[in-house]
């Protein structure tokens, strides 16, 4: 994923210590300090590129050399036969705005033969969509040619709600082929069988572990946990008691990714909508044992010393997380998370395996956590056409190779994974990365016309779980599902 921008609603559980995806991604993560630090794309001013051309591969595609930041990138370029300028509105801010200026300009400077442009603008709230300004411009008729989220899952509702352009036609204008899109993308892409969004990247969640604390606790870190009873055996194993506290958690399953309200239960192989029924279903059997398993960590290590034990503690992007300062063993989280360690915990070992899951559940698979893009309803097509010059531009591995290499986000189509550094020079964790991202069990869960109200309803109801165990999750799981179902229904 793109470098995280915005902060999420922290749980009162875990206040000040986590972030949690991604995509899928139903919140954002804080803001990293300064991810181009490290990939040589953080000057305070993007470099002028030049263009050489190389090849010519099709009729109307040809490769060129530009720079991008202080690198130089073969991308392609095609040609539609159009000319322009379009609007662009991004939500990136901080150092990924000044990656992003670096991949606008280095576009501007691959397609400047053609007369086209991209000038964008940098929205703050993804990109609009948090606060109510994109509709507010979509309303008056001022709403950009194109905009890049953080926020899948509102954009997914916006889509249901009729604020987006489908884009079938337009892609193939393009000769942008979606079809090579690792289908656990294509939940949050499709919407009644038409593409309306999309993915510039995605993530892997997996669980992370120290070795050094496995280790001091006696357990084999070359066999790390695969399934559901190994891990709570894991998380037994690396907690310490100090008194009527404790100094050392093995894992707390509602942090970080954890947080989200619907990454965990995917792995539990609970579905929270149904598309082909348009039903909620938060009664699932699975769902149900995800919620019986949160609620026996609680009443196993009581949530009010598990509140004590990580307050104060820092967030993902501080060197006070306490996976870095050794206070929690294990996190699940995305791969995002290299970046926070490489950053703020250098000489910290870890390592990161796929997440364990019960025998029911989707084992070596992952939610998807994306950056989109989309078209607003109301566009120009020529205007459309050239925005969606850009997105297929987005899509090259060499345009996002500093990014990937610095956060480890993957592309959205495997064939670009041999354009990356980390696949060239072999990197055992990408790679790994890349065969679960080939799962097809892979999806973005509860996408749907309420989308954003059942995330932030669900995660009130589990941590009304945690803190009173003797309510029935099934009975509270039911009321919440008649609830989302009548408001969908009345939509």
């Amino acid at each position: 994923m793109m470098k995280k921008q915005i902060t999420r609603r922290l749980s009162v559980l875990t206040a000040g210590l986590m972030v949690a995806a991604s995509l899928a991604a139903c919140g954002q993560e804080a803001a990293a300090p300064a991810p181009a630090a490290d990939n040589g794309s953080a000057s305070g001013e993007a470099q002028q590129a030049t263009t050489v051309s190389v090849e010519t591969t099709e009729s109307n595609t040809s490769k060129k050399t530009v720079a991008m930041g202080d690198r130089q990138i073969e991308v392609e370029v095609t040609d539609i036969g159009l000319s322009g300028s379009f609007s662009y509105w991004s939500a990136f801010t901080g150092d990924s705005a000044t990656w992003e200026q670096e991949r606008v300009d280095a576009f501007n400077e691959a397609y400047k033969d053609l007369g086209i442009t991209c000038e964008v603008q940098y929205v703050p709230d993804g990109a609009g969509i948090n606060n109510g300004k994109l509709l507010s411009a979509i309303a008056g008729g001022t709403a950009p040619d194109l905009l890049i989220t953080d926020n899948p899952t509102s954009a997914y509702q916006y889509v249901a709600e009729g604020s987006f352009m489908a884009l079938d036609d337009v892609l193939k204008q393009i000769e942008l082929d979606v079809d090579s899109f690792y289908d656990g993308c294509k939940d949050v892409m499709y919407y009644n069988n038409q593409c309306y969004l999309i993915p510039q990247d995605t993530n892997v969640i997996m669980l992370y572990f120290r070795p050094d604390i496995a280790k001091e606790c006696g357990l084999d870190v070359n066999n790390p946990p695969k399934t559901l009873d190994e891990l709570d055996a894991w998380a037994d194993a690396m907690t310490v008691a100090d008194g009527s506290n404790y100094s050392r958690m093995g894992l707390i399953p509602w942090l970080d990714s954890g947080n989200d309200a619907f990454v965990v239960p995917f792995f539990f192989g609970a579905d929270p909508y149904i598309q082909s029924e348009n039903k909620i279903d938060l009664t699932s059997e699975n769902m149900v044992n995800y919620m019986k398993w949160i609620q026996s960590y609680a009443s196993k290590y009581d949530p009010e010393k598990i509140n004590a034990f990580s307050s104060g503690l820092g967030g993902m992007f501080s060197p006070d997380h306490p996976f870095m300062t050794g206070k929690v063993g294990m996190t699940i989280t995305g791969n995002w998370f290299t970046g926070a360690l490489k950053a703020y915990a250098p000489d910290v070992e870890y390592t990161a395996v796929p997440v364990p899951v019960p025998d029911y559940g989707r084992a070596n698979s992952s939610t998807f956590g994306c950056n989109v893009f989309a078209i607003p309803n109301g566009t120009d097509p020529d205007k459309a056409a050239l925005a969606a010059l850009y997105v297929k531009f987005c899509e090259q591995g060499t345009v996002n190779d500093d990014n990937f290499c610095q956060w480890r986000s993957i592309p959205v189509i495997d064939a670009a994974f041999d354009d990356v550094t980390l696949t060239k020079e072999g990197d055992a964790m990408y790679a790994m990365e890349r065969e679960i991202a080939g799962s097809p069990l892979n999806g973005i869960p509860a996408l749907c016309s309420v989308s954003a109200e059942l995330s932030t309803q669900f995660q009130t109801l589990r941590e009304n779980l945690i803190y009173n165990t003797s309510l029935d999750p099934e009975t509270e799981l039911k009321t919440l599902e008649e609830q989302m179902q009548a408001a969908m229904d009345s939509k």
